[in-house]
């Protein structure tokens, strides 16, 4: 089973490395079909998730695409009120609509401003520290009582808003998810203090796939077919939120 997961994490860190996250939520979804036990899951997500985000930083920031006019405000606000949201508890019959809804518009978003005459709006360059701070604060507050990475939040809103421009929003969304990811591991494992004996395999199986979607996202691949992929990643995610609130329902 642990070169079967290796493949599947090598799969998805490729494709989501490319756009600027880390893949924690496909590592999460991968995990469970696979039967493996919940309470090493989110640990095990969130290393993973540290080592793509760190490496697709890295490239995004080494290839100039990157801004800390926009990420030092967003993340600062963000730590603090992620901690806070993962003190609350939402619903189920809330929690998975409301964000697989999210998410599918989003990608619909993305998606449309990818078709001719449909282009992102011109990046703005006099965004007040107030709204950075706000974003930073309802993303962070949204994703940890969600439980879900708040880059797939991120990514969109500085896109859709004309905050930064395609590569530059992925640089920024790669940051975030790496500062994020290392303060909610550090809070697991408080908890529960260890990790698998083999999650080394699966860190070179993400550091490998991570290395390549990077390079290929942050220097080769054209903004348009990036901003696709994101909505795809979106989509499925969202679907997925969404079929399994109609399952738990009936």
């Amino acid at each position: 089973m642990e070169l079967l997961l290796a493949l599947f994490f090598f799969l998805i860190s490729l494709l989501y490395s490319s756009v600027g996250l880390g893949g924690g939520s496909g590592y999460l979804a991968v995990m469970g079909l696979m039967g493996v036990p919940p309470e090493i899951m989110r640990p095990v997500a969130l290393s993973l998730n540290i080592l793509v985000a760190s490496i697709s930083s890295w490239h995004y920031i080494r290839a100039g695409n990157f801004s800390a006019r926009l990420f030092w405000p967003i993340v600062l606000a963000s730590v603090p009120f992620a901690y806070l949201g993962g003190y609350l508890e939402l619903p189920g019959y809330l929690y998975r609509p409301l964000v697989g809804l999210v998410l599918v518009y989003s990608a619909w978003r993305l998606w449309r401003s990818t078709m001719p005459g449909q282009e992102l709006p011109e990046v703005r360059s006099d965004l007040p520290l107030w709204l950075l701070l706000l974003a930073g604060a309802v993303i962070g507050f949204v994703s940890g009582l969600m439980g879900i990475g708040g880059g797939t939040f991120l990514g969109p809103l500085l896109l859709l808003a004309g905050w930064a421009d395609t590569k530059e929003a992925l640089g920024v969304t790669a940051a975030f998810v790496l500062a994020n990811s290392i303060s909610a591991l550090a809070g697991r494992l408080t908890a529960v203090q260890e990790l698998p004996p083999n999650i080394w395999i699966w860190l070179v199986a993400v550091g490998v796939g991570g290395w390549l979607g990077a390079k290929l996202g942050s220097t080769h691949l054209n903004p348009r077919i990036l901003r696709r992929l994101l909505a795809i990643i979106l989509l499925v995610g969202g679907l997925r939120l969404l079929l399994s609130s109609l399952i738990t329902n009936i």
